[in-house]
């Protein structure tokens, strides 16, 4: 189970374990949560009260501290794993759904051209079509894409990096979502 920390601003920053949310909590740094409660820690007793130190940790958690950052402008890393999720594991040449390990990354524009591993000129396809196009371009293979590439946003680089989100996590990064996201629907 994660926690998903955000600015307190309400930008995603990351997804914690539940101890290094606790570490938040204990230096002081949560300026507001959401979502529901999913853990307690109980801690030591005080000497003085007898009273046992409490933390409640919440599913989002907002920390102090403001990014300079704008959001539009960051481009995710991209993995294998993130661009199949992305793609919602359909090939981008035969339209058909395939498991994960029976797709590649596909270039675009392939690599021996001058192609770039980058988020505009990749797509996910299933091996017989990705050997199928080889080193051509979809022109050059005389194969259409099914759908383009985009780089996804800050709010879907979090759905994508994190396979078990809760249904309040997931409804604030949906609510975050750019109208064309492959994720929506």
């Amino acid at each position: 189970m994660r926690v998903l920390k955000l600015t307190g601003q309400g930008l995603p920053q990351a997804w914690l374990t539940l101890e290094e949310a606790v570490l938040h909590y204990a230096a002081g740094d949560v300026r507001w949560v959401a979502g529901a409660q999913i853990a307690t820690f109980r801690g030591g007793h005080n000497a003085r009260t007898g009273r046992q130190s409490v933390v409640a940790v919440h599913s989002i958690i907002g920390t102090r501290g403001q990014t300079a950052i704008n959001p539009f402008d960051i481009v995710p890393s991209l993995s294998n794993a993130k661009l199949f999720a992305r793609d919602r594991h359909v090939c981008a040449y035969c339209g058909e759904r395939f498991d994960e390990a029976l797709l590649t990354r596909e270039h675009i524009r392939p690599l021996a051209q001058g192609g770039r591993d980058h988020w505009m000129n990749v797509v996910t396809a299933c091996r017989a079509c990705n050997h199928r196009k080889g080193n051509r371009t979809p022109e050059q293979a005389h194969m259409s894409l099914l759908y383009a590439p985009y780089v996804p946003s800050l709010w879907e680089d979090f759905i994508l990096r994190n396979r078990r989100i809760l249904a309040d996590q997931m409804e604030f990064l949906l609510a975050h979502l750019p109208r064309h996201s492959r994720l929506r629907a």
